[in-house]
């Protein structure tokens, strides 16, 4: 079984309209990443709370928390970054989510981050150390640029580090962004077997903005088909990114998002997914 969640800031900046457009396309779990244009990570404990309240009065779940964890460049202090984490840790219980949302660093200004490989994994080890003590599980996201952006990037990091609290997310468009076919070049050569969660965008590789799911080059529907055979079970977020690309966040609207969730829905109807 799918559970929909969304970025729910893709829609609207304030959490009322979130929560509407949310659920008039059936969607009843939100990964919280912005409201009211402020970064979930910037959230006091007294605002995450009342969030939460909303949230919970509303019927909805917290699936993540979608933190820029781990966005910065190799070379930048660290320290202040592990205390970010620890900060997202108590928001994420704040929530009830389980799952906070990672990266794996950018590269220092004009070098290139596959230099830094032991710095990657030993940073990214002091992280999943943090979340451990926690309990909270750190999902790391292919990003365009960072060291887990190609799929031979991403099986090194969970190759090094072997925790039940470091799982994967497999990002489709971000793997087109990056030069790659997701299924032929990452989910079939071992990214299917270290894939907890999905983020659906979908991407023509020279656009400026998504697609639907199905629409583009993200080889979505032959991925979710083996998602199917496999009897994947978890959560798909609708994160589709269809009026405007950023660093840090996306935009799609309250129509585009219509859109996007019925290609996600049609998708895995069409391979057999059953969805809630």
């Amino acid at each position: 079984m799918v559970t929909f969640s969304a970025f729910a800031d893709e829609i609207a900046p304030d959490l009322k309209t979130q929560m509407e457009v949310c659920a008039a396309n059936g969607v009843r779990c939100i990964d919280v990443r912005a409201i009211d244009k402020i970064n979930v990570s910037e959230f006091t404990v007294k605002q995450a709370r009342e969030y939460a309240g909303q949230l919970a009065d509303g019927g909805f779940a917290t699936a993540c928390i979608g933190s820029p964890i781990g966005k910065i460049r190799i070379d930048e202090p660290f320290k202040p970054h592990l205390d970010l984490l620890k900060h997202c840790c108590e928001l994420a219980h704040i929530f009830g989510s389980d799952y906070i949302r990672i990266f794996s660093f950018y590269g220092p200004e004009g070098g290139n981050i596959a230099e830094h490989r032991d710095k990657v994994m030993d940073q990214i080890s002091e992280m999943v150390s943090t979340a451990e003590q926690a309990d909270v599980v750190l999902l790391h996201e292919n990003e365009k640029a960072i060291y887990g952006a190609a799929p031979d990037g991403v099986k090194d990091i969970f190759a090094t580090i072997k925790s039940d609290y470091l799982k994967g997310i497999f990002d489709p468009a971000n793997f087109v962004e990056e030069g790659f076919a997701p299924c032929d070049e990452g989910w079939a050569k071992g990214l299917a077997e270290l894939t907890h969660y999905f983020h659906i965008k979908d991407k023509d590789r020279d656009a400026e903005t998504c697609v639907p799911a199905g629409e583009g080059e993200g080889q979505i529907p032959e991925i979710l088909a083996d998602a199917k055979a496999r009897g994947f079970d978890g959560y798909m977020t609708l994160e589709p990114h269809m009026a405007h690309v950023g660093q840090f966040s996306g935009f799609t609207g309250p129509e585009l998002f219509v859109k996007a969730a019925s290609a996600l829905k049609a998708v895995c109807d069409k391979v057999g997914l059953s969805y809630e």
